[in-house]
């Protein structure tokens, strides 16, 4: 058991307002530069919808991930020769338009403007050819389904939902949305690491985070095609490739990074992990279907003994052991299993999970009043508005089951809470909404807590930065008695590492 640490997401999809402050901080902090401008290491997607760059979830047209061919795991995109043969002309490359062409106003035209009788205006202009350009796409143009025939009806996920079921979900009185927030998910099989001709990605040993070295990267863009996520962008301006640190200075200073740390909705949960790294390839082979449960199972559990003193051997301290005991990661994700990760299908073992939206149910309004047959006013998972099979598409690779079975016990939480509150559940039939939904009482008041009243350290347990210890193996740390902290560029400007 070769056991290593992982730093973890959960997103509570219930929970998030789509007021992408998470963007902006990100935007602000790290891609304000010249060549970052379309760049958005975080952003909120609206769902169904087809995301940003256009139709990323779409693998036959990018060819992003891993597939099993005979008894190995191949890089979707080509082997070792097709990736040579193309190393000058990608064709599976994201073109601009699939992302938007930045631009800024002409405010000179505001500012400086002679006096006369017409309002003056200020024009677009690209930010990229520096000329007056029609604005037509943007990072967000599809925002709360604004022009869904467009978008929402072109969601690659709706290709398994019926005609019917498709048709239902765009009348007026049954059209639904859902916020779907996206950064890097610095997967434990990561496909962008697996494609690099130059070795330029690589993932941090001590806490799992996928980096770019801008001294190795030669702008050959093959990690943007590799990643199934397209989370990997070029920066036109320097030509290197960059992506979502996690704002790695941030937490290595025990800070949440900008986009969890701003979170209005307070959705963002981060936390360690602990697995079973000689199991990576054994479970990123596995079924289509049994994907989600063998990832599952890949997570090892931080309270074992067994798992204990493996992690102590293989050199991981006892307060990064400690805070994988108090991960919230670990209780949504293998605890509890209301999370999960974002098509698992990519078989990149994503370390970014997500719990699924309680939709709203679907009802008719009779005689003015919103009427619910069964006289339920939460209904039933089967009578959500976006159906499960397009929830599980999304998340659990085309398992319906493992999907309701989420939502049953997000919906058991509800009438805990309403027992316990409003009164108008019985025991018994709480006892079998619980039975139903596989959930004690204890755990739903568990969930509840962490879900809707978290404190900042319930929702961020942060490991300490043991950097000392990583350089060390390299130099000599006694040389630098005397200096403010140890770490690598003593006596050097600091520079910025993506």
């Amino acid at each position: 058991m070769d056991v290593r640490l992982q730093l973890s997401m959960v997103f509570h999809l219930d929970k998030c307002i789509g007021c992408h402050t998470c963007s902006v901080a990100c935007k602000n902090i790290w891609t304000d530069r010249k060549g970052a401008e379309y760049m958005w290491w975080n952003n909120v997607e609206t769902k169904p919808g087809t995301g940003y760059p256009t139709q990323w979830e779409d693998q036959q047209k990018y060819r992003g991930g891993w597939e099993v061919k005979g008894d190995s795991l191949k890089p979707r995109l080509a082997g070792r020769l097709g990736r040579l043969a193309n190393i000058f002309f990608n064709p599976y490359l994201p073109s601009l338009d699939d992302y938007y062409e930045p631009w800024t106003y002409k405010y000179d035209d505001l500012f400086n403007a002679p006096a006369g009788d017409d309002q003056p205006t200020a024009r677009p202009i690209s930010m990229i050819t520096k000329e007056p350009m029609n604005i037509e796409a943007g990072p967000n143009w599809d925002d709360d389904l604004s022009g869904s025939p467009v978008y929402a009806r072109n969601d690659v996920n709706m290709s398994e939902l019926t005609d019917e079921e498709r048709e239902s979900l765009f009348q007026l009185e049954r059209m639904v949305f859902f916020y779907l927030p996206r950064i890097c998910n610095h997967c434990l099989n990561p496909a962008c690491v697996g494609v690099c001709p130059a070795g330029a990605i690589y993932k941090r040993g001590e806490d799992g985070i996928v980096l770019v070295s801008q001294e190795k990267c030669r702008g050959w863009r093959f990690c943007i095609s590799g990643c199934p996520y397209k989370k990997v962008y070029y920066n036109w301006g320097t030509g290197k490739s960059e992506k979502c640190i996690l704002c790695f200075p941030r937490v290595e200073t025990g800070q949440a990074p900008a986009c969890f740390h701003t979170c209005v909705g307070r959705i963002r949960y981060m936390g360690v992990l602990l697995y079973d790294g000689d199991r990576i390839e054994e479970v990123a082979k596995a079924p289509e279907e049994k994907l989600v449960l063998a990832q599952r199972s890949l997570i090892l559990d931080p309270n074992d003994p067994e798992v204990v003193l493996a992690a102590k051997r293989k050199g991981i301290a006892e307060d990064l052991i400690a805070a994988a005991q108090k991960s919230p990661v670990y209780r949504f994700v293998k605890e509890w299993e209301v999370a999960l990760p974002l098509h698992a299908e990519f078989r990149t073992l994503p370390m970014l999970f997500y719990v699924p939206p309680l939709l709203p149910v679907a009802a008719s309004v009779e005689s003015g009043s919103y009427d619910l047959s069964d006289g339920d006013f939460f209904g039933s998972v089967e009578k959500a508005r976006v159906p499960v099979k397009y929830m599980a598409c999304l998340f659990s690779a085309g398992d319906e089951e493992m999907v309701k079975g989420v939502l049953r016990k997000l919906m058991a939480v509800r009438a805990y809470k309403r027992y316990e509150t409003v009164g108008d559940i019985d025991a018994r039939r709480l006892s079998a909404i619980m039975q139903e939904a596989g959930c004690t009482m204890e755990v739903a008041e568990q969930i509840f807590r962490l879900t809707s009243l978290p404190r900042f350290k319930d929702r961020f347990v942060l490991p300490a930065s043991h950097r000392e210890q990583f350089v060390e193996t390299v130099e000599d740390v006694s040389s630098h008695k005397g200096q403010i902290g140890v770490g690598f560029g003593f006596g050097t400007p600091a520079k910025r590492g993506l």
